[in-house]
C-alpha cells in the first residue's frame, strides 16, 4: 500500500467518525469503476443524468429515490454495501439515496467533475461541510 493509498485511508476514517455512512458511500465512490466520474457516467447511462447534474452543478440538489440508486449501481453493490453498513439492502439503497446527492454535490464545489479524484482532499472538504444541508450556500 502506497502513501497515497493510507493518505486516502486515514481521510475515509476521518468521515468514518463522523458519520459511518458517508464513510461506507466514500468508498464506494471510490471503487466504482471511474471512481466520481464513472458514477456520475453511470447516472447517466441509466437516463438519470438531469438528477446527477443537479448535485454536481451549483444549483438546487434534486432528491433520489432508493430506486434510482438501485437501478444505478445495481443489486451486487447494494448488496455489498448493506453488508458493510450492517443493515439490509433496502435501508442501504435508502441511506444512499438520502445522503449520495450531499456527497456528490460537496465533491464538485465548483460545478464540476475533477478530472481525478484524489479521496483526500474530497474527503476533507466534505468533512468541512457535513453539518450543512444537500444544498450549496
Amino acid at each position: 500500500m502506497g502513501i497515497f493509498d493510507n493518505l486516502e485511508n486515514m481521510a475515509m476514517n476521518r468521515a468514518a467518525g463522523s458519520n459511518p455512512a458517508v464513510a461506507e458511500i466514500l468508498q464506494m465512490i471510490q471503487n466504482h469503476p471511474g471512481g466520481l466520474n464513472g458514477l456520475v457516467q453511470s447516472f447517466h447511462q441509466n437516463g438519470l443524468g438531469g438528477l446527477v447534474n443537479s448535485w454536481v452543478g451549483t444549483g438546487q440538489n434534486l432528491p433520489a429515490t432508493a430506486d434510482q440508486v438501485q437501478q444505478v449501481l445495481g443489486s451486487d453493490r447494494i448488496q455489498a454495501l448493506a453488508k458493510q453498513m450492517g443493515v439490509d439492502p433496502n435501508t442501504a439503497s435508502s441511506v444512499v439515496s438520502q445522503f449520495l446527492p450531499m456527497i456528490v454535490d460537496k465533491l464538485t464545489p465548483n460545478g464540476n467533475v475533477p478530472e481525478h479524484s484524489n479521496l483526500l482532499q474530497m474527503g476533507e472538504s466534505l468533512l468541512g461541510s457535513l453539518g450543512k444541508t444537500g444544498t450549496n450556500s
